[in-house]
């Protein structure tokens, strides 16, 4: 089978973590071909193909020189057996014209995981107001006097933007409301961006915790990324520390529920967080966490979505 990832640089990962990386390493371990290239390689002439730039690629084993690639003239992508979207976030103007030449491709024959259609459909932080039973009071908004309301409302409360990762952008406001209106004027820029303002979850404390759900299925381990020293953000690009633990009663309530909904929609892979018993984000364009939770559980994460890919190319 071959296998195109469509992927950040490949010299920009950090292989003793990196999801993708555990990803191509199992595949190859298969027998499988594995392929990559990055979102500019791919292009569409009139009255063709969506075509890309790719390399085939064999992993090494060494931690170094990880890979070797063998480049590879044009190609259409409906060429290859699947085809994985693992662009990093943010999803900004580039991503979403990406999705739209994956969408393309699929008509041409190609299968892309996650669905490109899927992938709009799913902003990670809105997508969570879909199932609102599961998490904490959320408003989405430009308005500073709603965010002063919401505020007045719940006292202790967590701004952030909507194209945010790695924690990046999220403030907290305690009772006291010191500094509301100027974390207000810096995120939603006096207006003209949109922000999610948020309870907050005093259970952070025990981890933000990465669910991962692959066809469907819950992994029996989430990732709590815990906060370390004064810090409110879990996310281990902010220094949170993770720790792989079973997945709570209410994890995996979640997970059950919202799992075969996202499937059927063509989301082979989804990273649920959630803090305490509350659904914080629907994390669709590249989750991560595989090796963090293989290495400290044994539960190999990696075989688990090589094995759902495999079943959803046999279907």
């Amino acid at each position: 089978m071959n296998i195109l990832f469509v992927v950040d640089p490949l010299d920009s990962f950090k292989i003793y973590k990196d999801t993708t990386f555990s990803m191509m390493r199992e595949a190859q371990r298969r027998g499988h071909r594995i392929w990559s290239c990055e979102p500019r390689h791919i292009g569409w002439r009139t009255g063709g193909k969506v075509q890309a730039l790719v390399n085939e690629l064999t992993l090494t084993g060494q931690p170094d020189a990880w890979y070797r690639i063998d480049s590879t003239p044009l190609r259409a992508l409906a060429e290859f057996d699947a085809v994985l979207m693992r662009k990093d976030p943010p999803f900004d103007s580039e991503f979403f014209y990406a999705t739209h030449l994956l969408e393309q491709a699929e008509r041409e024959g190609a299968k892309v995981f996650n669905k490109p259609a899927a992938l709009r459909d799913h902003p990670e932080k809105l997508a969570i107001m879909e199932f609102a039973q599961y998490t904490s009071p959320t408003l989405v908004t430009r308005s500073a006097a709603e965010v002063r309301a919401f505020h007045a409302e719940h006292q202790d409360i967590i701004l952030k933007p909507l194209d945010g990762m790695g924690g990046m952008g999220i403030f907290r406001v305690k009772a006291d409301g010191l500094n509301l209106g100027s974390i207000v004027e810096t995120l939603n820029k006096d207006g003209a961006e949109t922000i999610m303002v948020q309870r907050f979850v005093p259970e952070i404390v025990q981890g933000d915790k990465r669910i991962l759900v692959i066809g469907g299925q819950p992994v029996p381990f989430s990732l709590a990324r815990i906060p370390q020293g004064s810090e409110v953000r879990g996310n281990l690009a902010a220094g949170g520390k993770g720790v792989a633990q079973p997945l709570s009663a209410r994890d995996r309530e979640i997970a059950e529920a919202l799992g075969p909904v996202l499937a059927a929609r063509g989301l082979l892979l989804v990273g649920l967080d959630a803090i305490g018993d509350c659904l914080t984000e629907v994390n669709v364009t590249s989750p991560t966490c595989f090796q963090e939770i293989t290495e400290q559980t044994g539960f190999d994460v990696p075989a688990m979505f090589i094995d759902a890919l495999e079943a959803a190319l046999a279907g």
